[in-house]
């Protein structure tokens, strides 16, 4: 059994287990099935809180597969949730990467 197995094993027993449901997108991305990793990440952040980091590893996966406009979406509701929830440091985070992704995303605007 491999690593995603045993996640998936420990998920059947607790579904709604955050970490884990968190750890299986990190899996999921390992392995490089990003849409399965992305859909997880996102579900995570419409959960009740919603989870912060689920915001941050989305924007990055989905910046690394050059989706520059969904990434910056996931940071913006990240940012603002983060502030609601007291997390000044992924706040920060996420403000780091939007900032990046601005410049990113200002040069592909220009060249169409």
């Amino acid at each position: 059994m491999n690593r995603r197995e045993k996640i998936e094993a420990m998920l059947a027993d607790d579904p709604g287990d955050t970490f884990l449901r968190y750890s299986l997108a990190m899996e999921l991305r390992g392995e490089g099935d990003h849409a399965a990793s992305v859909a997880k990440l996102e579900a995570l952040t419409r959960d009740s809180p919603p989870y912060v980091p689920a915001f941050f590893m989305a924007a990055q996966q989905l910046a690394d597969l050059d989706q520059i406009d969904r990434a910056r979406q996931f940071l913006r509701d990240g940012i603002e949730e983060a502030r609601r929830q007291g997390d000044s440091h992924a706040a920060a985070e996420m403000s780091e990467l939007l900032s990046q992704l601005g410049e990113y995303g200002e040069a592909d605007h220009d060249e169409l």
